[in-house]
C-alpha cells in the first residue's frame, strides 16, 4: 500500500510509520516541520520517505508537496492525517499569532493537504483525520485548550461532510478523536499527567484501523478514549 503520514516525526505520528514500516509491502511517505527528525526516520527502513512540510504557515506550497509525493507515488491508498499544534493558554491570553497557527496546523493546513492529494486517490482509499476528545462534542474540555479543540471540532465535522462529497469516488473518510496518551505534546499541556497509553499503544489501533477501518465505517468521528485528561 501507499501511505502518508503527516505529521509524523514524533509522538504517535513517528509510532505510526515505523509500525506500518514493518510490512514491506507498504510504502511510506512521513511529513514534518523538524529535518533531523525525518532524517533519522527514513533511515529506519528502505520503505519510509520523508518531505519537509510546514502546517503552520499559510505560506505553505502545497503544490511543491504534491509534486515530492507524485515523485514516489502515482496513486495514494491511504492517508493519515496526524499533525497537531497545541498551545495551552487561556482564551484571553492567547495572541493571534498562536491562535492562527493552531489553525493552521490543525484544520486549514490538512485540508489542504487533503484538496491536493484527492485526485490521487480511488475507490478503496481512506482518509483518516486524527483529531482529539478536546473537539469532541459533549466531552469535557479544559482550560488553555479553546482554539486547539474548536480547531479539532472543525477538522472533525469536516471529515463528516467530506465523507459524503466523496462518496461517488469510493474513498472513505473517519475521524479518531484521541483522548490521553503519553506524547511530548500531552506533556507540554499538563506537566506531570501519566497517561493510560504509550504512544506505540495507540499507533497499534490507529495503524490497524487506517489500513482495515474503512471497511467498517466511514463518515464517522469516533471517540478512541480511555480517558481524557
Amino acid at each position: 500500500m501507499n501511505i502518508i503520514v503527516i505529521g509524523g516525526t514524533r509522538g504517535i505520528g513517528k509510532e505510526i510509520v515505523i509500525r506500518l514500516s514493518h510490512n514491506i509491502d507498504n510504502q511510506i511517505i512521513v511529513t514534518g516541520r523538524n529535518e533531523k527528525a525525518l532524517e533519522h526516520l527514513s533511515s529506519y527502513s528502505d520503505n519510509i520517505h520523508a518531505l519537509r512540510l510546514d502546517l503552520a504557515s499559510k505560506n505553505t506550497d502545497y503544490e511543491l508537496l504534491l509534486r515530492g509525493i507524485k515523485s514516489h507515488f502515482i496513486s495514494v491508498d491511504v492517508l493519515i492525517n496526524n499533525a497537531g499544534l497545541l498551545i495551552s493558554k487561556g482564551f484571553s491570553e492567547i495572541d493571534e499569532k498562536d491562535a492562527r497557527m493552531m489553525m493552521e496546523t490543525n484544520f486549514f493546513g490538512p485540508s489542504m493537504v487533503i484538496k491536493k492529494l484527492k485526485p490521487l486517490m480511488s475507490e478503496g482509499s481512506h482518509i483518516v483525520n486524527i483529531t482529539s476528545m478536546g473537539g469532541f462534542q459533549g466531552s469535557s474540555k479544559f482550560k488553555g485548550m479553546a482554539y486547539y479543540s474548536a480547531s479539532k471540532a472543525a477538522f472533525a465535522c469536516l471529515s463528516e461532510c467530506l465523507a459524503g462529497e466523496f462518496a461517488e469516488s469510493g474513498i472513505s473518510v473517519n475521524c479518531l478523536a484521541m483522548g490521553a496518551v503519553q506524547t511530548e505534546m500531552l506533556e507540554e499541556a499538563f506537566p506531570g499527567y501519566k497517561a493510560p497509553l504509550t504512544a506505540k499503544e495507540m499507533a497499534e489501533f490507529i495503524s490497524y484501523f487506517a489500513v482495515n477501518g474503512h471497511k467498517y465505517f466511514n463518515g464517522k468521528v469516533l471517540p478512541v478514549a480511555v480517558s481524557t485528561p
